[in-house]
């Protein structure tokens, strides 16, 4: 399925975001997703967001439009369109030269908005008990439940040997 920028990329941040080991810094998930424009995070806005991704985790388990409104109330500033590095005209949703933390809230709100709006369904939770991952669904059906093929086999596996033993 092809997203816009805003549904596909900022949701998918979101998802890596939520998914990240607590022991890694934020700013390490930042670039390992080629996030523009990188700045840094102090200790303050570390703590700031991580407290936002347990939002975003939210947004996973149950998207609806009251809790997308409320992230996108508390983290959109002032909208423009942006060319920065080279790159085709484009929305965003805070400027380039705001603190990175209030980038990523916006940015990430804005996307998982997006993607609510396009399809709400394509938001995900592993259908695994016991797995704890989100992931955006950007199969071509839309029919994803699982946040790898490994979880899905152990499902399938788990299947199996119950109706064996039944």
């Amino acid at each position: 399925m092809h997203f816009n920028p805003y549904g596909g990329a900022a949701a998918e941040l979101a998802a890596k975001l939520v998914n990240a080991e607590r022991s890694t810094p934020l700013i390490d998930v930042l670039k390992a997703s080629d996030y523009k424009p990188l700045g840094s995070l102090d200790a303050r806005q570390e703590r700031d967001v991580r407290d936002w991704v347990e939002r975003l985790r939210q947004v996973f388990k149950a998207p609806t439009v009251d809790l997308l409104n409320d992230l996108l109330a508390e983290s959109s500033t002032t909208h423009y369109i942006s060319t920065h590095d080279g790159r085709a005209p484009h929305l965003h949703y805070a400027r380039e030269d705001a603190p990175t933390d209030v980038r990523v809230k916006a940015y990430t709100a804005a996307g998982l908005a997006a993607l609510f709006c396009e399809d709400a369904q394509r938001i995900g939770w592993c259908d695994r008990e016991g797995c704890d991952t989100v992931f955006v669904d950007t199969s071509r059906n839309g029919r994803r439940r699982f946040c790898s093929t490994k979880c899905a086999n152990r499902v399938a596996v788990a299947n199996h040997r119950s109706r064996q033993s039944a």
